[in-house]
């Protein structure tokens, strides 16, 4: 079964930058749609920003947009979230899910169920303070 392993979090100041990653070890990301959602603590999950893998096409939730980049890399089959001019606002976990249809680009920026994607990584970390 399709895993999904997050990496790249940690504790950065205000202004500074991130880069996520996501991979699925053993198996090809090339057919799926990738998402990067966050949950903040006492808060719901949102979608943040999406991938698709037909086309290349991207979507960003409103909060992140002109901060945050989406993109994937097929010879390292990883998916990247570059994040930029991080604010305090943006500290949550940060999951990455895949999924063969559109949830995530039909849900930018709003509340996610689970079971919208297909596959869950299990998060990580992104603290912004000073």
């Amino acid at each position: 079964q399709l895993q999904l392993v997050e990496s790249g979090g940690g504790l950065v100041q205000p202004g500074g930058s991130l880069r996520l990653s996501c991979t699925a070890p053993g198996f090809s990301l090339d057919s799926y749609n990738i998402g990067w959602f966050r949950q903040a603590p006492g808060k719901e999950r949102e979608a943040v920003s999406c991938f698709s893998s037909s086309g290349g096409g991207t979507d960003y939730a409103d909060s992140v947009k002109g901060r945050f980049t989406i993109h994937r890399d097929n010879a390292k089959n990883t998916v990247y979230l570059q994040m930029n001019s991080l604010k305090p606002e943006d500290t949550a976990r940060y999951y990455c899910a895949a999924e063969r249809y559109y949830y995530c680009a039909t849900h930018i920026g709003q509340r996610v169920e689970p079971d919208g994607m297909d596959y869950w990584g299990r998060g990580t970390l992104v603290s912004v303070s000073s």
